[in-house]
Parts: C-alpha cells; structure tokens; sequence
C-alpha cells in the first residue's frame, strides 16, 4: 500500500489547482487579474505565486507612486534627462512584458480542461490578447517617444559647449542671477548654390527670466561693420567693426558666421561652433546687449522640420514668390496666394520666410518673424504629443544650439511663460534714422534699451521702430511690412 506524501495526513487529499468552470469564468478572473495581478494565481490555488505577484505588484506600484515626476519641473528634469529617461523607458518596457506574461499566465492556468468548446476557448484567447494590446499599444508608444527624445536631447543639447557660453550655471541658478536671458535665432541658409553657411535671418530674443515677457530684435542680413566687444579678441582683429577687402557681401553681418572661423580659426578658443561664437559678439556689439546663447535653424530641413509639425497657419497679405531671381530676371515658379489663416507645409512655408523675388529684405524679415510666431503657436501640448516621433527626428537633424541639457528645464518653463504674454518686436529697417550700410550703432543701442524699459506699456511708448508682431501677421490684404 502506498504512503501519502510526507506532511500529508492519512486519509486526506492534497487540493490540486483550481480551474474555472467555463472560458467566460476564466477571463473574468484575467480581468480581475489584469488589474489586481496575483487574484488569478491566488483562486488557481497556487498561494505562494499569487501573493508573490501581488506583493511584488504592489511594492512596484508604491515605488512609481514614489518616483514619478511630482510638477512640471520634475516632469521636465526627467524629460531632459537622456540616463534617467533611459532607465524609466527600460523598467516600463520589463514592467510591461512581465504584466502580460501575469495575464496570459493566469487565463492559462484558470481555462478549463477539457475546453467545453475550441471556440469558446478561441474567443477568450483572442479577447485576453485584445486586452493586453489595448493596454500594452499606448505603453509601447510612450517607450518609443521616450528613446526618441533621449536621441533628440544627446544629437542637440550634449557636446554643444561654445567658447561664450555663459558659466556658472546650474539647474538651480540657471540665470546665475540675470534678470533677463538673451537667445540669438539664426535662420542657416546653406543651400546647394552656397558654399558654407549664412545666417540670413538673425532675431535676438530677450526673455524677463522672472515673466517670460519677451521682445525681439530682428537684425537685417545686409547690416556693415558690425563692431564686436571691447574685451574680444575680433575686436582687436577688427577695430573698426567687421570689414575688409574684396566682395562687401563678404563682410556683412550674414557672412559672420561662415568667414570667421575660415579667417581666424580657433581665435575665442574651443567651441563646438565658432560661427556661432562669432556672430554671438557681433550681435551683442550691434545691439549692446550680451548674447547667452543661440539657436540656428538650417534652412534645408526647415521644410522637415514644419512638415513634422503637421504645417503652420499665416496671414499672407500679398503674392509671396517660389523661387526666381530679382537681379538674374528669373520668374519666380509660382506663388503663395493672399488670404486669412493659410495654412502651410514645409515646401511653402519655408517660400514664405525666403521668398525674396519681388520684395525687400524687411519684408521677408517681417515674414520671418510671422513665421516663428505660427511655429510657437503649433507647438501645443496635444500637437507636440501626437506627432513626437517626427519631431524629435526633425529636430536632431535641423537644430543646433549651445543651450546646455541642464537648464533645457529652466528653458521650457520659461517659454510656457512667454506664451502667456505679447512678444513686442524691434525691427531694424532703411529709415531716416538707421542706414544698414552705414549704420548708427548708438542709436540702434538706444533703440534697444528703450524697448526693453518700455515692455508691457502701451503701443505709442515703443520707439519709433518697432513694430507689434500682431500687426505686422495680422490680414491686411494688399499690405506689405
């Protein structure tokens, strides 16, 4: 006669797994499962696995409670931060595929044997696989845009140090006490006709660190003799301001940050981009105020960049050409035609800020401006969130900046600031007053200085050439700035 197994006592039956009676029973205990994991294992009968589970489960989710970003800023930080973003992105993906291992195991272990019907039991099968793709699909696209931003921030915001990159900033003091933060906007032209790179749209923004409030400076491509700081080394180079020999278009403020580097190789010392430390010192020489940092666009994945955006809306107030050349009497292809809320793709916005034929430098300076405010206005939350992937691709390959990673945060908050406001727009334009050939650099100091004590008054304390960006991209048919 046998022996009973050893801690069984004679005359009583080891209880075996319990099975539901029906396929619909069991998928109601994997639904239950699915959001209590371990129930399942538990009615099975198997205790150990089943408290293991939920314990685990438990545990797991009191740590994500505990380690979630708590804010915006906290969000931002880890948005911001490629390692830490990594290693969220890898535990999710484990968290995921063990979560789905729990619930296909549990519809496994409780389905009845024999099945009362194969296509009872196709049908929950196919329902449990339902449910984890519902579930498992979104999870799977955040991942995805979680490792698309960690390239994002290490192809743009690592390795990027300049030679006048302000030091001394942290993530917690990132304005080292400034009360206003200055950002150059470069549009880079470097199309197959060129050779190098011109900066054909230059915008200096000026940001109240403490607001948000900002008000552009847009500085015209054709500006000569830019004079560059007391104290750098181009200034003793260039004592009289930027100028030289030869093709004058060579020495306009357009051409700083391709000539430089090419003449004086290394001269403001290691720079993951001297062009843009070039152009950083002119600008401030032109305008009086320091240039903390930059942002260049290159227009040859512009139109990328605006189709990853899903396009953007203008005014066009007047035929704005594709193509074609004034001076060589080269037809333009084709127009953009006039009308209220047009909205874009990237082949025709980009024509919209370049298109040249036809019209001055200030009015495609005009339409520049119009263009960065139809960009900001796209990049909403939900906009930003339904087409991520594209964006961060477009961005990787068309942006350069020298904005460290670490005050990427501090940026972000602060430019939700500036949604919030107005931005008042300097447009430097032929006048009485300002000549782009043989400019008046006091008086273009004394401009800026007047529009930044004069923000947030109204209209008629602006000096006399700035000009408001609702007018300038507002629908005024036949109208031309």
């Amino acid at each position: 006669m046998s022996m009973p197994p050893y801690g069984v006592k004679p005359g009583r039956r080891r209880a075996g797994p319990h099975r539901c009676p029906s396929v619909a029973h069991a998928v109601g205990w994997t639904l239950l499962s699915a959001v209590v994991p371990g129930a399942g294992f538990l009615h099975n009968r198997r205790h150990r696995l089943g408290a293991l589970v939920l314990v685990v489960s438990l545990g797991g989710l009191g740590w994500a409670a505990y380690a979630a970003p708590h804010g915006l800023h906290s969000a931002l930080d880890l948005a911001f931060d490629p390692a830490r973003l990594t290693r969220a992105a890898v535990l999710t993906a484990i968290c995921m595929t063990l979560w789905v291992a729990v619930v296909v195991g549990t519809f496994v272990a409780l389905r009845p044997r024999p099945a009362p019907h194969r296509w009872h039991l196709l049908g929950g099968s196919a329902f449990v696989g339902a449910l984890c793709l519902v579930v498992v699909a979104p999870v799977g696209l955040v991942v995805r845009d979680a490792f698309a931003q960690v390239h994002a921030v290490n192809a743009v915001f690592t390795h990027n140090r300049t030679a006048t990159r302000p030091t001394h900033v942290t993530a917690a003091d990132p304005w080292n006490g400034r009360n206003r933060v200055n950002v150059l906007l470069l549009g880079g032209d470097s199309g197959p006709n060129r050779e190098g790179t011109r900066t054909d749209t230059m915008i200096l923004a000026s940001l109240d660190t403490r607001t948000g409030r900002t008000v552009t400076f847009g500085l015209p491509r054709n500006l000569m003799d830019a004079p560059f700081p007391d104290d750098s080394p181009l200034h003793a180079l260039y004592p009289n301001g930027f100028t030289g020999p030869g093709d004058p278009a060579s020495w306009m403020l357009n051409a700083v940050y391709r000539e430089v580097p090419i003449l004086h190789p290394h001269v403001l010392g290691s720079s993951a981009d001297e062009g843009a430390d070039a152009i950083k010192e002119a600008v401030e020489g032109v305008t009086g105020l320091p240039v903390h940092y930059y942002v260049l666009v290159d227009f040859t994945g512009f139109r990328e960049l605006v189709d990853a955006m899903g396009g953007i809306t203008v005014n066009v107030n007047i035929p704005v050409a594709i193509n074609g050349q004034t001076d060589a009497h080269i037809a333009p292809t084709g127009y953009i035609e006039p009308g209220p809320d047009q909205h874009l793709d990237g082949f025709h916005a980009l024509w919209y800020a370049r298109g040249r034929y036809g019209a001055d430098d200030y009015q495609r300076m005009a339409r520049q401006r119009c263009v960065v405010n139809a960009i900001i206005d796209e990049a909403n939350p939900v906009n930003l969130l339904r087409r991520y992937q594209a964006l961060a691709a477009a961005g990787s390959r068309v942006v350069s900046t020298d904005i460290p990673k670490e005050l990427l945060p501090a940026f972000v908050e602060l430019a939700l600031r500036a949604k919030d406001h107005r931005a008042k727009s300097v447009l430097f334009r032929l006048s009485t007053e300002f000549n782009p050939g043989a400019p008046d650099f006091d008086y273009m100091h004394e401009v800026v200085q007047k529009a930044l004590a004069s923000q947030g008054k109204h209209r008629h304390h602006q000096p006399s050439s700035a000009q408001d960006d609702n007018d300038a991209c507002a629908y005024h048919p036949g109208q031309s700035y």
